[in-house]
């Protein structure tokens, strides 16, 4: 993979970085050619090895996320607890994570590898103190470590962008951001297919303990950076944490972007860790509530993975969203009347569709937001616009949750009946409301995204593309480790 484009005269900054090295690859047996004229750059192999280490905890942290949503109604009875304090397992993971954002933001500036490590540490307490809770069915400590393992999570959450920056050229970085960013959804799949499979609420809670310990071992082998920068923007010294800050904060296509991922961020959240109390009064069972939630993520995952190489190639970010946000409004806006339909097709279907496009939209959406902010550093904008989806993930499952239909629900009645038995349209413990709430919002959003672009609405910016013009423009040639 190779891309001469002419660097200018005389040695840059860039280039004295550079020049130091190709001391260091060349002691390291790498061949790595430097001229004024000309600005080499490298990507290695080692890469994928920090990228999968983030896919790896991605998944873990999300599966942690997500334990007993799946099985809400056995947590319940097993905890001797009501619903609402199941909820608040989720509610408090999302809340965990705008505890820690300024914390996250300062270290992924400092480098993707602590984070990593910080989040690993995390999750292995984490783990095991919400799996000695659940021994003793101490519901008190077994929030306190689920709010650990959500501390963990923007760690390694927010690197994904981060991390394709310091890493990868222009033609790789939507797919390795989609790859690390789409774990974690991939994580809440695992989590609704395979928990209601795994027996009692002590087993749920050690296969996942004993997995995300697994996981966490990795980390601390992951390169740390580089030797040669990947791209002439990856070269370029980015903004100080306070100059970015600002900088996002000036930009008015940040706001509509910070809006947009954190409201259907926060809703993909909500409506996951909801998913069985939306179906079960309509009589599906837990199994079948999983199946929908893994519908949901696979057919996304898919999706995604079709669609971020072409993004990789055609850079039409804008295009991209305008187009998947009207559509994804619109299957919150249908998911009102799927449960009462008491079959799994509109059900799954809906799933299907709202998965592809959350999924496709992730990607897209933050890498679009480091090239609106532009030379503001990648885990910025990142970090915070993922605080503003747990943030708003938290919000929607309180008030989705006390918009609930409050009549008493028979469990065993509906058990026994199934879903094509009595009911009507409002059984109790529904929760159409909430769905109807969760719909309007969605489709009071769509017209944020789709003013981008337009100089007359004040969003001209949203046109702009910082780093690829960088990346377009400055010298340099890129080589490969040993890779075709």
């Amino acid at each position: 993979m190779t891309g001469t484009i002419d660097a200018g005269h005389g040695p840059s900054s860039s280039e004295q970085q550079g020049g130091e090295a190709h001391t260091h690859a060349h002691a390291h047996g790498e061949t790595h050619h430097r001229s004024y004229s000309h600005t080499h750059y490298r990507v290695y192999k080692r890469r994928w090895f920090g990228l999968i280490q983030l896919v790896l905890l991605n998944t873990v942290v999300s599966w942690d996320w997500l334990t007993f949503a799946p099985v809400s109604t056995k947590a319940a009875d097993y905890f001797d607890v009501t619903e609402t304090a199941i909820n608040w397992l989720s509610t408090g993971f999302f809340f965990s994570f705008i505890v820690i954002c300024p914390v996250t933001i300062w270290t992924l500036n400092r480098s993707p590898k602590e984070s990593i490590i910080w989040s690993s540490v995390l999750l292995l307490l984490g783990n095991w103190i919400r799996y000695g809770g659940t021994r003793a069915h101490n519901y008190g400590v077994v929030m306190f470590g689920q709010i650990l393992t959500g501390l963990s999570q923007p760690f390694v959450l927010a690197a994904p962008t981060r991390y394709s920056d310091q890493w990868f050229t222009e033609s790789g970085r939507v797919s390795a951001t989609a790859l690390a960013s789409l774990a974690n959804p991939f994580g809440a799949a695992l989590a609704q297919l395979i928990n209601p499979f795994l027996g009692d609420i002590p087993s749920i809670v050690l296969y996942v303990s004993i997995i995300a310990s697994v996981a966490c071992i990795p980390s601390l082998f992951i390169p740390t950076a580089p030797p040669t920068p990947p791209s002439a923007s990856s070269a370029v010294s980015k903004t100080s944490l306070v100059a970015s800050i600002k900088h996002c904060f000036h930009s008015p296509s940040f706001y509509v972007l910070f809006i947009t991922f954190g409201v259907y961020v926060g809703f993909f959240n909500a409506f996951s860790s909801l998913l069985n109390q939306v179906l079960y009064p309509y009589g599906f069972s837990e199994d079948e509530a999983g199946i929908c939630g893994a519908v949901l993520i696979v057919v996304g995952l898919v999706a995604a993975a079709i669609n971020s190489p072409i993004l990789d190639r055609t850079h039409a970010y804008l295009l991209n969203i305008k187009i998947i946000v009207p559509i994804l409004a619109c299957s919150y806006l249908g998911m009102i009347w799927a449960p009462q339909t008491r079959g799994i097709v509109a059900p799954y279907v809906l799933s299907a569709v709202l998965g592809a496009t959350s999924f496709t939209l992730l990607p897209i959406a933050l890498e679009y937001l480091v090239e609106v902010t532009y030379p503001a550093s990648p885990e910025v904008g990142s970090t915070i616009c993922w605080a503003g989806g747990q943030l708003f993930g938290g919000i929607f499952v309180v008030i989705m949750n006390a918009l609930k239909d409050q009549r008493n629900v028979d469990l065993e009645q509906v058990r026994k009946a199934g879903r094509n038995q009595g009911g009507g349209i409002r059984p109790p413990g529904n929760m159409y409301n909430s769905l109807v709430f969760q719909a309007v919002v969605a489709m009071l959003v769509v017209p944020l995204p789709l003013a981008m672009g337009i100089k007359r609405f004040g969003l001209a910016d949203g046109k702009v593309a910082g780093r690829l013009k960088v990346d377009e423009h400055r010298g340099g040639e890129v080589e490969t480790d040993g890779e075709a």
